[in-house]
């Protein structure tokens, strides 16, 4: 099985067969708790908007792959977390 490897893999195999490599269980439940409370909805907002804003948002969005409402509480989040970069 090593024969078909490239340098990358043999490395990584050897390094795991040195038990080299440490669990991280615990940073993966503190990641996955802070995504599920990132997108925890529990409160509904209405706000008005431009249609010109609007149909860019569901735009970008279609482009993303996400529904519009969830790049837009995404955005949100990350403006007020202080996450959001600008272009400007």
């Amino acid at each position: 099985m090593s024969q078909n490897l490239n340098n990358e893999e043999k490395e990584l195999l050897e390094s795991y067969e040195n038990d080299e490599w440490v669990s991280i269980s615990e940073d993966v439940n503190k990641y996955k708790a802070a995504a599920k409370n990132t997108f925890k909805k529990n409160k509904r907002v209405n706000i008005r908007i431009s249609e010109v804003d609007l149909e860019l948002l569901q735009e970008r969005a279609l482009i993303e792959g996400l529904p519009y409402q969830t790049l837009m509480s995404s955005v949100l989040h990350k403006y007020v977390t202080g996450r959001l970069s600008s272009n400007i």
